[in-house]
């Protein structure tokens, strides 16, 4: 977190749930979002279908790209994590 954006938080002008990258994954891609562009419930679904294991953002940079990437167009209407990342995120 940048001084600027602690500053901010303290002031109470800015909160971390706020901030996708410190959203929990299950609140960012919430149930009738995935039940809108996917085949699943929810993210946890999505995740365990994939072998994958993350609960942030940051742990899914750790994901090697391409394996993600497939999995995302596989299992839902997006072409890459990034898109489905950007429409989460524009619908919060």
């Amino acid at each position: 977190m940048s001084f600027d954006d602690l500053l901010l938080e303290l002031k109470g002008q800015k909160k971390a749930q706020d901030d996708p990258n410190h959203m929990p994954l299950e609140k960012l891609f919430h149930e009738s979002f995935m039940a809108k562009h996917s085949n699943m419930g929810s993210f946890a679904e999505f995740m365990e279908k994939g072998n994958f294991q993350a609960d942030t953002l940051e742990e899914i940079h750790n994901i090697p790209d391409e394996l993600f990437d497939r999995h995302v167009a596989r299992e839902t209407e997006f072409a890459n994590w990034q898109a489905m990342l950007d429409t989460a995120t524009k619908n919060l």
